[in-house]
């Protein structure tokens, strides 16, 4: 692996890095250890993660794409609500596999909308601007690369008109139940009366099927977790020694949290940003969370956040909820 000194790198982009280095230090010298699970998605962090949920044991992408393939009409239809114009926002967009059937749903049908993805990796906002007009010509589209909010606020008051947010792949899973509430609070509050929330939740199953689901047997959420030393070490000059951690998933079916840690093989030493972190053999650096809901906590979360729950869409199994809040 090519390691870069901190010294050699240029000043303005050890500005840019700044943020990045210092969320690290944050997370590796707290107890315990953390990184923060947004800075997954690189390059090679967007492609593992396509790979991983093409894996046989990640059921969540599988279930969630037979809603948006054979309840696309119905799902359209409730989005239109009275008719008049409104912005279709996408929060962690992705590559908007599942979208684009809803995408051509609403262009085949003459709903007038626009299409505003926002993600935090420029690389993906700038693939689907390039893309995804040549596979819908009619498509009016306008991304946002940044921080959900950050970006929410700017979308969500582009143009005046009423607002549809997506939030799906059961992304409000990547957080502790505490911060799902506060963020469907946040996501309220910028939002306006008869705007509405179209959001996705992994429901809690047999316990086996969800482990498996983030210990796959190719090894490419091990990989996926991995990665991101790979990133720190490339872009923060640090020194990860890769072979010397391995990746830990559990899942509590009891609360739902299903949790990704690396954990360090050996006592060691890593240099990042000039600085020298101690790994004891055996301690934790906590990844992830995935968490899991029962039917009964999606609602109540509504309910926390001042949203009228509207409509369910579940897969054939009922293994997935997509469901749709007004405001």
């Amino acid at each position: 692996m090519d390691h870069t000194s901190t010294q050699t790198i240029p000043e303005q982009s050890k500005s840019a890095n700044q943020q990045f280095c210092d969320d690290v230090l944050a997370g590796l010298t707290a107890m315990p250890k953390h990184l923060d699970s947004k800075y997954f998605y690189d390059t090679a962090g967007d492609k593992l993660f396509q790979q991983i949920m093409a894996c046989d044991e990640y059921y969540p992408t599988e279930c969630e794409m037979e809603i948006f393939t054979r309840q696309t009409a119905d799902i359209a239809e409730v989005l239109k609500g009275d008719g008049s114009p409104f912005n279709l926002i996408e929060l962690g967009a992705g590559d908007a596999t599942k979208s684009v059937n809803l995408l051509r749903e609403l262009l085949n049908s003459g709903t007038d909308f626009t299409y505003m993805p926002i993600d935090i990796s420029p690389n993906v906002i700038s693939q689907l601007e390039d893309t995804l007009p040549k596979a819908l010509p009619s498509l009016q589209i306008e991304g946002f690369p940044g921080e959900y909010f950050n970006m929410l606020k700017k979308a969500a008051s582009a143009n005046g008109k009423r607002n549809v947010v997506l939030f799906l792949g059961s992304n409000i899973g990547n957080m502790p139940v505490s911060d799902a509430d506060f963020f469907c609070k946040l996501l309220h509050a910028h939002l306006s009366s008869g705007d509405m929330v179209f959001i996705g939740f992994d429901l809690k199953k047999n316990p086996k099927v969800i482990l498996a689901a983030y210990n796959d047997s190719q090894g490419i959420t091990k990989q996926f977790n991995l990665n991101l030393l790979t990133r720190i070490n490339r872009e923060l000059g640090a020194d990860f020694d890769l072979p010397k951690f391995e990746h830990y998933p559990i899942y509590d079916p009891e609360t739902g949290s299903c949790r990704s840690y690396l954990f360090s093989l050996v006592e060691q030493q890593v240099n990042i940003c000039d600085e020298s972190i101690s790994f004891a053999k055996n301690e934790l650096i906590y990844m992830e969370v995935s968490q899991k809901y029962s039917v009964d906590e999606v609602k109540e979360m509504a309910t926390k956040a001042n949203f009228t729950s509207v409509t369910d869409f579940y897969d054939s199994r009922g293994w997935f909820l997509d469901t749709i809040w007004v405001v």
